[in-house]
């Protein structure tokens, strides 16, 4: 029988592309997917890219027993795991729903995957696993001249200039969460150490934030079934006059112009590195012995930290169109600065993000028929 990949959460944004670009390079896909946050149309869209419909069952994966169906029905090898609710702000309105969701949905599938020796997953985590609560508390507090090394609450002395210069890298200490969505992502990923440690999992964590811009073919792209919690997709909504302005959290943050930074990588560069991490993960298979365990982490981000301004700024360059904005309150959870160093993923496999952030946007542009 031949093997399939698992991918749950599959209708969304990075999970459809998903499905594309592996069928493409020649892997079996059978998808999971509740439809809370997606629609069944990208089925069909997916249908007209590859000719083809993959394998899809709509579960919700809180009902293990529809989801034991799935792994009865198929001979899976690898699972790539997307399935989350990810809103900073409805976290920590309601953080029990992001718990029972978001660490549920995960054991569930965990304990079906040892049940049926299906031990390689790709995790979908995020930068936001860094502990960077109290590093930005200190950088917040001090003054202009006395910013630089000061002590962690719970490791040793970090010079924080060095870590926003360099961008934030693997080996830099997690925890200290400041959202319960976070803290989920946090969670998993400590829930999975122990699972490649003491159950044979083999783990690959990609730790990445704000992927943008849509498939080649121009028929996938994000388009939440509400008001977006990513820029860019927020941004698009406003040059369509869907939306009236853009809100921006704040406008005093100790960055380059006041509001929050990121960094931004394009969804297929994303994809990519994806692909990438299934063939490394291929590499290891029935390599490890009894006393060995697979956990590994790797930064997927262009290491370019952008403002909300600065990527307004760009949007409107490319487009020649005004971006509405309006400064409000701080969302609850958010911190100011955010990117990270992605050197391990390039000096281990060669990887890179390809596409520039302006060609980004410009076929941004083209898809939403707005250049």
């Amino acid at each position: 029988m031949q093997k399939t990949l698992l991918i749950t959460g599959w209708l969304g944004y990075i999970g459809s592309h998903a499905v594309v670009e592996f069928e493409k390079v020649g892997y079996k896909t059978a998808i999971v997917d509740n439809l809370s946050n997606s629609k069944l149309e990208v089925l069909d869209k997916i249908e007209k890219i590859l000719w083809y419909k993959p394998k899809f069952y709509k579960v919700d994966l809180l009902d293990k027993n529809w989801l034991e169906q799935v792994f009865k029905e198929n001979n899976f090898d690898r699972v790539i795991h997307f399935a989350w609710l990810k809103a900073v702000g409805e976290s920590c309105e309601k953080p029990l729903l992001y718990f029972q969701n978001n660490i549920t949905w995960s054991l569930n599938l965990f304990e079906l995957m040892e049940k049926y020796w299906v031990k390689n997953i790709i995790f979908s985590s995020s930068a936001t696993v860094y502990n960077l609560q109290k590093n930005v508390w200190e950088w917040n507090r001090m003054s202009e001249n006395n910013r630089g090394i000061f002590e962690n609450d719970l490791f040793d002395i970090v010079n924080w200039d060095v870590v926003l210069k360099r961008g934030l890298k693997e080996t830099d200490p997690t925890w200290n969460t400041t959202n319960p969505y976070w803290r989920t992502k946090y969670l998993l990923e400590e829930i999975l150490k122990d699972l490649a440690k003491f159950s044979g999992f083999n783990v690959i964590a990609l730790r990445y934030f704000n992927p943008i811009w849509a498939h080649p073919t121009w028929l996938l792209w994000e388009d939440p079934n509400w008001i977006p919690n990513n820029l860019m997709p927020y941004i698009m909504k406003v040059l369509k006059w869907e939306l009236k302005y853009l809100r921006v959290f704040w406008g005093d943050y100790p960055t380059v112009d006041g509001t929050g930074v990121r960094d931004y990588i394009d969804v297929m560069d994303l994809i990519d590195w994806h692909i990438q991490a299934y063939l490394r993960m291929s590499e290891n298979d029935g390599g490890m012995s009894e006393n060995e365990w697979r956990f590994d982490v790797f930064n997927l981000w262009v290491w370019r930290g952008i403002s909300v301004l600065e990527m307004i700024k760009a949007v409107e360059q490319v487009s020649w169109k005004k971006v509405s904005y309006e400064i409000v309150d701080r969302r609850p959870g958010d911190l100011a600065m955010v990117y990270c160093n992605a050197d391990k993923a390039k000096n281990y496999l060669n990887w890179r993000a390809k596409t520039s952030l302006e060609k980004s946007i410009e076929n941004m542009l083209k898809f939403y028929s707005l250049s």
